[in-house]
């Protein structure tokens, strides 16, 4: 008899995604500026042009957050004396 073990998600992470896992960032925020524009928007006509806005500024700020992540441990944490 073959034993068959369930994907458990937490445990056992996909594979293929892990060196592409930030481009999922993309449609993260793609959904949350549609979901969330859909609620917003008064008008219609600019819905689309409001997502893209929303979904371009999400983005940029995960990218800001990163770089000053970044800049804070390997710039700032060195600086910190050992006692």
């Amino acid at each position: 008899m073959t034993l068959i073990i369930a994907y458990t998600p937490f445990l056992d992470p996909i594979r293929e995604l892990q060196d592409w896992w930030y481009l999922l960032l993309l449609p993260l925020a793609f959904g949350i500026s549609m979901i969330y524009k859909a609620m917003r928007c008064e008008n219609l006509k600019t819905y689309w042009h409001n997502v893209f806005v929303m979904t371009a500024q999400i983005v940029a700020a995960m990218i800001a957050l990163a770089v000053g992540l970044i800049f804070i441990v390997l710039v700032l944490v060195p600086l910190i004396p050992v006692r």
